[in-house]
């Protein structure tokens, strides 16, 4: 019996479709990054990035938890957001104010500078102050240690401990010479002129520590500041924003992959994406299809060590957890 024309059809489009499909996703595509620094090699363990320099185990973004970082447990990223101040300098702090993790509202408990903060109007923003002012409060004010205790609270010599907030000139300094391999994560958090500046003075003070240039990665959630940074900036490398990110994990999802035009050197992504709807992100095939053009995955912020045991096996490049302690145990145990 003849197969009816509109079946016929019907058919040849469908292979045509299954074909076009087959094709773009075996022609290698155009790598983002060649010898991207930020890629563990095959088969190999992922890297620990402390967020906020290891906020579980130390004041967040302070040098005393950055120097911890490095020097006791051993990562090979630090991982932090950039603001400028009043008087132009680069800051790590992971929100635009500071009422939550140093002593600017005196002896008062963090619940009650919570409530003060719901009036943003009351809080201390970093563009509002110069680098001198806001050394002058202790950042590990308010961090405890496993047992609750607030160990720095009232620590006289805090500014020798490490605990004033910390310059972008200062992270580098301190590592360059004895950890010339160390790898930087940072994000620009401010936006228009005044993120386009804090970019402008990222990659005048990274001329400074040449050794760095090639291991730091730049993200940010402005799409303006991304494309500041790929236009004047081209030499360093770039994380994928929030619309790149997205884009790019679509066209994954999609399988027309070859077509995105994507060329950021790190996806840092979390386990799953809200959109009203859950999609989960960690799925072998996107990192295999990052891998492909020469992307590093770095997952954040993962503090579980069922889940740090699942993207380890996944084959991630980068692991970015408050918890960089509790990582290390994880991973001597594929060692």
């Amino acid at each position: 019996m003849k197969k009816h024309p509109v079946l016929k059809v019907l058919g040849i489009i469908l292979a045509v479709i299954v074909v076009f499909f087959a094709v773009i996703n075996i022609i290698p595509p155009k790598k983002n990054v060649e010898n991207n620094p930020f890629l563990v090699e095959k088969g190999g363990l992922p890297m620990i990035a402390a967020h906020r320099g290891g906020g579980a185990n130390n004041p967040e973004n302070t040098l005393l938890a950055f120097r911890e970082a490095v020097h006791t447990i051993g990562v090979e990223i630090l991982e932090s957001d950039l603001y400028l101040t009043k008087d132009g300098y680069l800051v790590y702090n992971h929100d635009s104010y500071i009422d939550e993790t140093c002593n600017i509202n005196g002896d008062i408990s963090l619940e009650e500078v919570e409530a003060l903060c719901e009036d943003k109007s009351n809080r201390h923003y970093i563009s509002d102050m110069t680098l001198e002012e806001l050394r002058l409060y202790n950042f590990g004010y308010y961090f405890e240690d496993a047992s609750g205790r607030r160990i720095y609270k009232d620590a006289e010599n805090f500014a020798a401990l490490g605990l004033q907030i910390a310059t972008v000139d200062q992270l580098f300094a301190e590592f360059y010479t004895e950890y010339p391999e160390l790898m930087f994560i940072v994000e620009i958090k401010n936006s228009g002129d005044r993120g386009k500046e804090a970019a402008r003075i990222l990659a005048q003070t990274l001329e400074q520590y040449p050794g760095y240039q090639d291991q730091i990665v730049i993200g940010t959630f402005n799409q303006e500041i991304e494309d500041e940074l790929k236009e004047k900036y081209p030499h360093l490398l770039r994380g994928a924003s929030t619309g790149s990110a997205r884009d790019y994990v679509l066209t994954q999802y999609l399988g027309v992959n070859l077509f995105n035009s994507s060329d950021f050197a790190c996806l840092q992504i979390p386990l799953s994406y809200d959109i009203g709807v859950e999609i989960p992100l960690d799925k072998k095939t996107l990192i295999r299809r990052a891998h492909r053009r020469g992307i590093a995955v770095q997952y954040w912020t993962i503090n579980d060590a069922d889940e740090m045991r699942m993207l380890i096996e996944m084959g991630v490049d980068c692991i970015m957890t408050d918890d960089p302690a509790l990582m290390k145990q994880v991973l001597e145990e594929y060692r």
